[in-house]
């Protein structure tokens, strides 16, 4: 263990030198055109004349913005499972498995040796922040609580597979690393979510855990079973982890979730870490404090292209990169990477808050707005509001979702319903109102067309719910657990009566 502690505090050395003077642009610019030269050959690149292109603008004006829709149509149903020389050089042997948040639809996205690579590097890149923030860093010196996916795989033909990112990244780490991580194989492998978090809960605190990672509302799950399953030892990181330094976050919001780790984790040692890792590319690391921007990681198999929200959809959007990009825009995220995609459109939006180095907060999903009524809403503004609200309220949220009342379902305006679990407490009526006006008020400073028509919208409205409520939508929907995750804003009216039927019904279960 020390051994590795030591390997990793020089690579983290070299690697924060190396960083101190990378040119972002130079950077991303290497990147593409290697690219490039490595696909030249497949049909993609034959058939967008990959071996004539030379710069950015090039490589812009022949490769238009793509869906995986559009690849899947174009490039990859036809031969899939077996994708040999189609949009990146080799056969593509594994495929990482979408968790569909919005529509429930599973996507194949090609995972290639090369991306492995780049995602391991992602993740000591993780470390390398983290140690220099901590120099006396003993991360190292236990082992790595991921709560990921389940790490089975299905077979599509020989040799081929496909799975949960986090899960197949549990299966391919080297064996030299795997001692290190928990939970065991055995355990990794469960696909019934329930028994798999009862078994990590009975057992992790016997470990030297000194890192935990996951998304946030699963990792509250956890924390909760935790607690239940060793209910002599207290309800704090310290009781169960004394050595716990490090908690890494990614996938959602935290802001909603910010008190409750805070509490989680006060007296321990630990310090929360977001990353952003997608199955398409690990995209960036929070290089300084909570909320203050993650850092691109322009150098490492990916090429980022952004378009701003307002032209997504249009014939021929503005297609900025990292030479032209503006603080405090709204954009679609775009990549290319050494997996073969080009062009694609991720379905995530950023906002910079910096440039050099880049650094960009997560605003939401291009498919995570709100417009029933003209309001425009996007996922920051709510997720804001909402973490404003239950702060000045002192309530924990453990998940939650936002949707469309329509006139004349439940009133004769409309309006927004908040389905909210909450975890520290079941608030009264008037607790609940007092929180659908606050959000009310916050969203009417952060979004002038929300102002404009929330006169004519009745104030939201907060539906609380039984704990488990979302954990068991999601089961119902087979979604539970590893990367899927509770949509935020749903403007699909089906998939909102839905979740409201469901709710509904857990709340009078419950009395």
């Amino acid at each position: 263990m020390q051994l590795a502690t030591s390997l990793i505090r020089a690579y983290a050395r070299r690697r924060l030198a190396r960083l101190s003077t990378l040119d972002p642009v130079a950077a991303q610019e290497r990147e593409l055109l290697g690219l490039v030269s490595r696909a030249r050959n497949t049909a993609f690149g034959r058939d967008h004349r990959f071996a004539e292109i030379g710069d950015v603008a090039a490589f812009q004006d022949r490769v238009p913005i793509r869906t995986y829709e559009d690849f899947w149509r174009d490039y990859w149903s036809a031969p899939f499972p077996r994708l040999t020389d189609v949009t990146w050089p080799g056969l593509v042997r594994l495929y990482a498995i979408t968790s569909g948040t919005t529509t429930g639809a599973s996507k194949y996205i090609p995972l290639t040796r090369g991306q492995q690579r780049a995602n391991s590097r992602a993740a000591l890149e993780v470390l390398v922040h983290h140690i220099a923030a901590r120099p006396n860093s003993q991360v190292l010196g236990g082992k790595a609580l991921m709560l990921g996916g389940s790490s089975a795989l299905t077979e599509h033909a020989p040799g081929i597979f496909s799975g949960d990112l986090s899960g197949i990244v549990a299966k391919n780490r080297p064996w030299w690393a795997r001692s290190r991580y928990f939970p065991p194989p055995d355990i990794a492998l469960l696909g019934d979510w329930d028994v798999k978090l009862s078994r990590i809960a009975a057992l992790a605190p016997g470990e030297d855990i000194r890192s935990i990672s996951g998304t946030p509302s699963w990792l509250v799950f956890l924390i909760q079973a935790l607690i239940e399953a060793h209910p002599d030892r207290g309800q704090r990181a310290v009781d169960f982890f004394p050595e716990l330094e490090l908690l890494v976050h990614g996938a959602v919001n935290f802001g909603p979730y910010e008190a409750q780790f805070a509490d989680f984790l006060a007296g321990s040692r630990a310090e929360t870490r977001e990353v952003y890792p997608a199955s398409e590319g690990f995209i960036a690391v929070a290089d300084r404090g909570n909320g203050e921007g993650l850092r691109l990681m322009v150098d490492n198999g990916l090429f980022f292209e952004f378009i701003p929200m307002e032209e997504l959809g249009s014939p021929k959007p503005t297609r900025h990169w990292l030479a032209n990009v503006e603080t405090g825009v709204n954009y679609a995220i775009v990549l290319s990477s050494n997996a073969g995609l080009w062009g694609y459109l991720i379905g995530d939006t950023v906002r910079f808050v910096d440039r050099r180095p880049p650094r960009v907060l997560i605003t939401g999903r291009t498919s995570y707005f709100l417009s029933a009524f003209g309001e425009h809403l996007i996922a920051e503004e709510v997720e804001t509001a909402m973490a404003a609200a239950t702060r000045e309220a002192g309530l924990m949220v453990g998940d939650y979702a936002v949707g469309a009342l329509f006139p004349g379902e439940e009133d004769p305006l409309g309006g927004h319903l908040y389905i909210v679990e909450f975890t520290n407490a079941a608030p009264q009526a008037e607790t609940l109102a007092t929180l659908g006006d606050h959000i009310n008020t916050t969203l009417r400073d952060l979004n002038d067309d929300y102002r404009g028509h929330s006169s004519a919208l009745h104030a939201p409205r907060i539906l609380s719910v039984p704990p488990g409520t979302f954990a068991g939508w999601m089961r119902k929907r087979g979604k539970l657990g590893g990367q899927n995750k509770v949509p935020r804003l749903v403007s699909d009216r089906d998939l909102f009566t839905d979740l409201k039927d469901y709710a509904r019904q857990a709340l009078a279960s419950r009395g």
